[in-house]
């Protein structure tokens, strides 16, 4: 049977700690991503700047969640984090709060879309920094995508959902 959960049924934290509901991301098209400031997929931030600025207006979101869990390639903390990105690459898309993804602490959020979107042979858990996961305007996991998935290739998945 599947899950009729939606990301409207999940929280995420603010930098300043702040839970917030992601039923307000209800109706958008949302490319959530686990992110890291010292790896080597880190100029994806970048292209991903580039999503959000492009499909933006019409209904499109990507939502970063530092992770220092693979290589402890995100030591900082939510200040610094924000700071680099910005000063870095120009980010203005939201950042929240360090995660977990795998593992005991996993945010319900990463558990429930690596359920309905498992990786290569039905692997369930995260691979590395800069994982994707598409989710279309019915808060729905439509896709996932490998860390060497370059934003820019995810354009097409990404305008068919708009």
């Amino acid at each position: 049977m599947s899950d009729p959960r939606t990301i409207a049924d999940f929280t995420a934290t603010l930098p300043n700690g702040d839970v917030v509901s992601l039923a307000d991301k209800a109706g958008k098209v949302l490319l959530i991503v686990n992110t890291a400031s010292k790896c080597g997929f880190t100029p994806q931030y970048d292209g991903l700047e580039s999503l959000w600025q492009e499909f933006g207006p019409r209904g499109f979101e990507v939502v970063a969640f530092p992770c220092n869990q693979f290589g402890g390639q995100e030591p900082g903390t939510a200040d610094e984090i924000d700071s680099f990105c910005k000063v870095n690459f120009g980010v203005t898309f939201p950042l929240m709060a360090k995660i977990d993804v795998n593992g005991p602490d996993a945010t319900p959020l990463y558990e429930w879309m690596k359920a309905q979107a498992p990786g290569v042979l039905g692997t369930k858990g995260v691979k590395w920094n800069f994982t994707k996961f598409l989710i279309d305007r019915a808060g729905k996991v439509v896709a996932r995508f490998a860390p060497t998935d370059k934003p820019e290739k995810l354009k097409a998945d990404i305008e068919a959902l708009l």
